[in-house]
């Protein structure tokens, strides 16, 4: 598909985003670690989008699709598909307003964001976790009962949401010389794309993915999309592939992916959980990982990471036996 048939998002969209939905999100911190620092090499910026409302980054672009349909566009609700933080934040942002929404959910969903979902107001249906059973469970709860499809990334007004996070982030550092976020879809990527390609375009953007669903890795070398249906990984929320509108902020944004392992990723959480007391899930550890694996990339460098969300299910952490 070429660029001029996709609805791209501008930075203009991205502040007018951020103008709706202050009164929904916080402006979270930005934290350091001395400790970290030395083991990386780096001067190490945390932005902790993991104390965000609904628990992670989704809720800002989530809230500024709701908060900008019209009370027509509003009248049925909204609905999407998501492995646990868009639907979640939906339902946050769906319940401020008060209307309806439906997510459809992968049965193998950790439960932490499931009970979210419901606590919010969310209604699930379950799916297989495949993006092929996800996108055929989606048609038929769209269908019934007409709600406004939300994607969870290719989405302009979500995109734009997400690009807040970035805005807010140079605002609270000196300067940063890269900005490090996990990939699946590429939602957040994008919006940081959107945003510092105009901010701050000397700010090199580079994604983090682990191995085992590294299938934007995989586009990125091939100079178009590659697909995984269903892939395995501790990070639940980046099995998802990229669409057209993620892959041209990708595509022309980003400077580089990096992949890591499991035991990598799980390492970097370790760290984090033990060393900056924060709670994160497995997708959010993964830039760390990266940086992590490629110190000589990142020495030296004033490097911003986006904690992306801390919604994980602590009956089953990932080190712990059972898991």
């Amino acid at each position: 598909m070429k660029d001029i048939e996709l609805n791209i998002p501008t930075y203009d969209d991205m502040l007018a985003a951020h103008v709706r939905i202050a009164p929904h999100i916080h402006r979270t911190p930005v934290l350091t670690s001395s400790f970290l620092n030395e083991l990386s090499g780096a001067q190490l910026y945390f932005k902790c989008e993991n104390f965000q409302k609904a628990g992670a980054f989704k809720v800002r672009g989530a809230s500024n699709a709701v908060f900008g349909l019209s009370e027509a566009e509003a009248a049925s609700g909204v609905c999407t598909h998501s492995s646990g933080n868009h639907a979640l934040s939906l339902s946050y942002a769906a319940g401020r307003r008060g209307i309806p929404c439906n997510v459809v959910m992968p049965r193998t969903a950790p439960q932490a964001k499931k009970d979210a979902v419901r606590g919010y107001g969310g209604i699930i249906t379950e799916c297989e976790p495949s993006t092929s059973s996800r996108e055929a469970v989606f048609a038929e709860v769209q269908a019934a009962t007409g709600g406004d499809f939300v994607h969870p990334y290719n989405d302009p007004r979500v995109i734009a949401g997400q690009g807040t996070c970035s805005r807010e982030f140079m605002e609270q550092t000196d300067g940063l010389d890269m900005v490090v976020a996990p990939i699946g879809g590429g939602g957040m990527i994008s919006g940081t794309c959107l945003t510092l390609s105009t901010l701050a375009p000397e700010v090199q953007v580079i994604a983090a993915e682990p191995e085992q669903a590294d299938d934007a890795y995989r586009s990125f070398k091939a100079g178009h999309i590659i697909a995984d249906d269903a892939p395995e990984t501790v990070a639940d929320g980046l099995k998802v592939p990229l669409k057209d509108l993620t892959w041209h902020f990708v595509s022309n944004h980003v400077s580089d992916i990096l992949t890591a392992s499991e035991d990598e990723i799980v390492e970097a959480m370790k760290l984090i959980w033990k060393r900056m007391k924060i709670v994160m899930e497995p997708s959010s550890a993964v830039p760390l990982a990266t940086i992590l694996k490629n110190r000589d990339r990142f020495a030296g460098k004033r490097v911003g990471l986006i904690i992306t969300g801390g919604n994980v299910d602590l009956d089953r952490l990932p080190w712990t036996k059972g898991a």
